[in-house]
């Protein structure tokens, strides 16, 4: 019988390659373990293109395009304000302020075309009764003004109050946000009103 020590250590590794069977190969593996592509013997194909966003056009725009770019960005900021206002008219008290504007007849709406006469009928090349008439026109209006924006503080005091007994918002600028709206012609108020004339808010 030959010698184990006159062997050749090549001789030794055929025989133990030789000596253990695939089934032991395979079983000898750790726990978990994943076959690579290589000994799958196929290839993991393609990710297809699906799903996939389109590479970004990094085409740089012309100054016209620019421009134009602009005036798009511009017009939809307006109208997304015009029609939701700016953060200050978010809060539901503001919103309930508007309402109540909005579902009235307000002499503020008169208010400028009043003193647009009243400042016409005012001036010297007048005669004094047209100057008179226009004095007491301004008054009136100055009068009535006053009584409407009283009209329309007491009731958002009291639907604020009933509707938001927690509310965290002052009266003082509640009252001041409704008078200047309601000073406004109803056709340039921002957000544009959701309620009609005479609907129950």
């Amino acid at each position: 019988m030959p010698s184990l020590f006159r062997r050749k250590s090549a001789d030794l590794v055929e025989d133990a390659v030789s000596q253990v069977s695939p089934e032991e190969s395979s079983s000898a593996r750790p726990r978990g373990y994943t076959p690579s592509k290589k000994e799958l013997g196929r290839e993991t194909p393609k990710r297809p293109n699906a799903g996939r966003r389109p590479a970004a056009d990094t085409k740089p725009l012309s100054k016209q395009e620019a421009r134009e770019r602009r005036r798009v960005l511009r017009a939809e900021s307006a109208a997304e304000f015009r029609r939701e206002g700016g953060p200050r008219d978010r809060a539901p008290e503001r919103g309930l302020a508007r309402d109540v504007v909005d579902s009235r007849r307000t002499v503020g709406t008169w208010f400028f075309g009043g003193a647009l006469v009243v400042l016409i009928g005012s001036a010297n090349t007048m005669p004094p009764a047209v100057r008179f008439g226009s004095n007491l026109l301004w008054g009136l209006l100055a009068i009535a003004l006053v009584i409407d924006s009283v009209l329309i503080s007491r009731r958002i005091k009291k639907l604020v109050r009933q509707r938001f007994p927690k509310t965290d918002q002052r009266m003082g600028s509640l009252y001041l946000y409704a008078i200047m709206r309601a000073i406004t012609f109803r056709r340039m108020r921002a957000p544009t009103p959701r309620v009609k004339i005479g609907d129950s808010v």
